[in-house]
């Protein structure tokens, strides 16, 4: 649904106006949280550069990234700020405990990098990786890091992408997110297939991390 939320004709007035603000605010929404189409923001303003000649791709690819990295940023320091009492508060209704915050920790601590950089690829880790990782204490140099990382990959693919290959790459995107999906699921499952299986081991991996942390 949201990849329709803003067509070509909508971003094309946004761009005629804002320019590459446009294109940066709506992906730092987007990456703040606000369920906002920046992905296909930054594929129509690539496209539109490329036939209007009137913006520079380099420009439309430095903006994309910025907002990707700022609005990261933002989610991050929201989860960090709100979310952990959120969960603490909130969490045993749906499941997450002391016990499995206290994993979600640990399991952010240790592999949380590789989730902010690929989750910019997939729309829903798109909105939520940030405020994931500062609710469940990533470092904030190796978030940042990995965002950044993260956010100018995912701008230069989608963006030159975009440019290059102009209205041939909105036919290939979609089948492109529907695989990253498919193996974002299979991916996902067989995470949970190893979480059931060590489920003991890994907690008691994760009291023993915050115990020498504290």
């Amino acid at each position: 649904m949201m990849s329709h939320f803003l067509d070509q004709a909508q971003i094309a007035s946004l761009l005629s106006t804002s320019g590459y603000w446009a294109i940066f605010f709506v992906v730092a929404l987007e990456s703040a949280g606000v369920p906002l189409p920046g992905e296909t923001m930054l594929v129509g303003a690539a496209i539109f550069a490329r036939l209007s000649g009137t913006m520079d791709i380099g420009k439309v690819v430095a903006a994309a990234s910025a907002g990707a990295i700022v609005g990261d940023n933002i989610g991050y320091w929201l989860g960090r700020e709100f979310g952990v009492k959120l969960l603490e508060r909130y969490g045993r209704y749906v499941g997450l405990g002391p016990e499995k915050l206290r994993l979600g920790q640990y399991l952010f601590y240790r592999w949380g990098g590789a989730i902010v950089f690929f989750g910019r690829f997939f729309a829903l880790l798109r909105i939520l990786a940030s405020s994931l990782a500062g609710a469940n204490h990533l470092p904030p140099g190796r978030f940042f890091i990995y965002n950044a990382t993260g956010g100018i990959v995912w701008a230069c693919v989608f963006g030159y992408g975009g440019y290059f290959l102009t209205a041939g790459f909105e036919k290939i995107e979609g089948p492109i997110a529907t695989v990253l999906a498919g193996g974002l699921a299979i991916g996902l499952f067989m995470l949970w297939r190893y979480y059931k299986r060590h489920e003991a081991r890994l907690i008691r991996e994760a009291d023993a991390m915050l115990s020498q942390r504290r």
